[in-house]
This record gives structure tokens, sequence and C-alpha cells, in this order.
């Protein structure tokens, strides 16, 4: 006769190795026993920021929607496209690392707050960054100082977002402190998890604080420096001194790191906005390169705004020329 007990108490045994329905993985603890966050995270997805005009009213793509978007990014992913009339070029693509995966939840944009999924600008602001996106193209390069602040190798400015390329964040911790390192521009920001005053001096990426609730890390940027006079390459990243940044970062499991962010301006916004983006250790599953950081040596050999200015006099040579 089969041995009934014995598998009886096989099945107790295996039954109490699983998790219970609805309770969530205990989160990798560091020795001092915080939330392990650390190690070299990759945002990259081929899920946009903002809902795209034609998925209006849809929050979800279907599997096969999903599908279709991945493989058309696997198979465009290195080949080469001449450049538009009067475009000169960029980068080739291999040195772009964009992925090729949407969020594994298949919505249609990052935004997940307002529902609509779009900045919600001012209407100032959305002019302005209606005229931005058109100076990127055709607009006068007379001084440095038309050049956004990206292309000067200065910033593209916070929060923890990139998408295109340089998409990873390298994350290190302390029972006091929290660092993270950006890919792009090398922004390093170093985060105090002990309460401090605020200095109230005005700073590029801000006053900032983090402190814990639970197994999130919860990080407060404000007073930034008010850089309007500038140009970015993203309105909505533009530094003022009404704009508020509050992070939210949570290890989910082994390779997961749910991040969130909540953007407050009343000089940009009608209203505060939210993000949503899970980040991951599983380069491969994002479709991007895999290893770590290295330097992004932006200054480095960069002839950008010297050719950028020479080629911009040429033209008006050409123009004055009887």
């Amino acid at each position: 006769m089969p041995n009934r007990t014995g598998a009886f108490v096989a099945a107790i045994t295996l039954a109490s190795l699983l998790p219970l329905p609805g309770t969530a993985q205990v989160p990798p603890q560091t020795p001092w026993g915080h939330p392990n966050l650390q190690g070299t995270w990759t945002g990259s997805t081929i899920t946009p920021l903002e809902r795209p005009a034609h998925l209006t009213g849809q929050t979800f793509l279907t599997e096969e929607e999903a599908a279709t978007l991945e493989q058309r990014a696997d198979h465009n992913r290195f080949v080469e496209r001449d450049p538009r009339p009067g475009d000169p070029g960029t980068y080739n693509q291999a040195w772009f690392d964009p992925g090729t995966r949407v969020v594994p939840d298949r919505r249609t944009a990052l935004i997940v707050d307002p529902p609509e999924g779009r900045v919600p600008y001012t209407n100032e602001m959305l002019e302005r960054e209606r005229l931005q996106i058109a100076y990127r193209v055709s607009g006068a390069r007379n001084s440095w100082v038309d050049v956004d602040t990206g292309e000067r190798c200065l910033t593209d400015g916070v929060p923890m977002f990139w998408l295109g390329y340089n998409p990873n964040h390298q994350i290190l911790q302390t029972p006091d402190h929290v660092v993270i390192l950006h890919e792009m521009f090398r922004d390093r920001r170093i985060i105090p998890l002990v309460p401090k005053p605020r200095s109230g001096i005005h700073q590029w990426n801000g006053d900032i604080q983090g402190w814990w609730e639970g197994n999130t890390l919860v990080v407060e940027s404000k007073h930034f420096v008010d850089k309007t006079n500038d140009r970015w390459a993203s309105t909505w990243r533009m530094p003022t001194q009404t704009m508020e940044l509050v992070e939210r970062f949570t290890r989910i499991n082994t390779d997961t790191l749910e991040y969130e962010f909540t953007l407050t301006d009343p000089a940009k916004f009608t209203r505060p906005w939210s993000v949503r983006i899970p980040l991951t250790t599983n380069q491969a599953a994002r479709g991007v390169t895999q290893g770590p950081l290295y330097e992004y040596a932006c200054h480095e050999g960069n002839y950008s705004i010297a050719n950028v200015l020479s080629g911009a006099r040429s033209e008006d040579r050409l123009r004055i020329k009887p």
C-alpha cells in the first residue's frame, strides 16, 4: 500500500515553505538591519514617460501589443538610419542603449498620476516645452547659453530618470547615508538618513533628506536653485525655487526595486504628478548592455559646443555673403 502518512507529511512540509497568499517577500537586509538597496539598477524601458496620443484612454497594452513593440525594438536596436535633411546626424546606434522591453505590467505610460498619463503643465510651460522641442532642431546658436544644460555636460536635472542611454544607477549604503551614482553625467547624490536642519541653500539638485518608512526609503529634495534662464532638454526637470521632489525606493525582491517620484511645482505644473518605474539588476531582462558602470566623462574630448557655434558662424557668413 502507498505510504499515505509519508505523502501527507511531505505535502505539509512543502506547503510550510511556500509564501502565504498576499504575503510580501522579505527584502534583503543590510548587516545593520535596513532594507538593502545596493546594486547597479537599470530603469531602461520602451514604455514612454507620457501616454502617446494614439493610446488616449488606454492604461495598459494587451499582450499582443506589447509583444509587437518589443519585437520591433529588438529588430531596430542596431539599425543605422540616414539623418533627416538638414540634420547632421548623431551617435551610431551602438552607443545608445534604449532597452527593448515595456514595463512588466504593460502600462502605456510611466506616469501613474494624473490618470491620463500626461505631465500637467501650466499653459505657459506647455508652450515653453513646445518651443524648446522646436529650438533643438532649428534654433539660433549665438552663444553657449543657447545650448541646453545636458549638451553643456552639466546635468539634465533630477529625478532619477533617463531613457535612451546611460539609464543605470549605482546605490551604496551606510547606516547613516545612501549614495546614488547616476550613470548619466555622473551625478552623485549623498542622502543623509540622520535628521539635520535644512540649510536653506539653494542647489542644482536641491537640499536632500532621507528616512525609512518601513521597507521604503523616502527621499525629499527642496530648495532648488532657480535655473529658469537656462535651456533644458525637458522643461519638467527645470529647477525652480518652488520645486519639491519626493522619491520612494522599495526593494521588492532580489532583482527588483520599485522607484516612484512625485514632483510638485506651482511654477510649472497645475498639480503634483507621479511616476512609477520598476528598476532591475537583471540588465538582460530589459534588453540593455550588461556590466558595471563606467565613468561618464562628458567633457573629455567633447567638441560639441565649439563645433555647434563654429557651424552657426559659418551659416552667418553665408547669409551675409554679398
